[in-house]
């Protein structure tokens, strides 16, 4: 994938942009949209009140971050997130999802 994405340093760390298709089979990143945000499904239910903690794991998990750095910051009831990284350049946090996309 060559496509590039942006992601916008923030004074702290990084700012994700994601959004989020439940009832997956499995967690994973899918794709890329033309904009930069992150596609990611996951297997929660939409109302399953445990579906953002379940996204702030994933991340967590895939950054190679404790889950206290990753915050969702707009968009909690949305399928459409902003996703805090803190400690973690945009560059670094690019990198890391692309890799776990191969």
């Amino acid at each position: 994938m060559s496509r590039k994405f942006v992601l916008h340093d923030g004074k702290r760390g990084s700012a994700l942009a994601v959004r989020v298709t439940p009832r997956a089979s499995r967690n994973e990143i899918v794709g890329l949209l033309n904009d930069g945000t992150i596609k990611v499904h996951l297997a929660a239910d939409p109302s399953d009140s445990e579906a953002n903690a379940i996204l702030v794991d994933f991340l967590a998990e895939v950054l190679g971050v404790p889950k206290s750095r990753v915050e969702i910051v707009a968009g909690e009831t949305g399928r459409d997130k902003l996703i805090s990284v803190l400690d973690m350049d945009g560059e670094t946090a690019h990198q890391r999802v692309l890799a776990h996309m191969d």
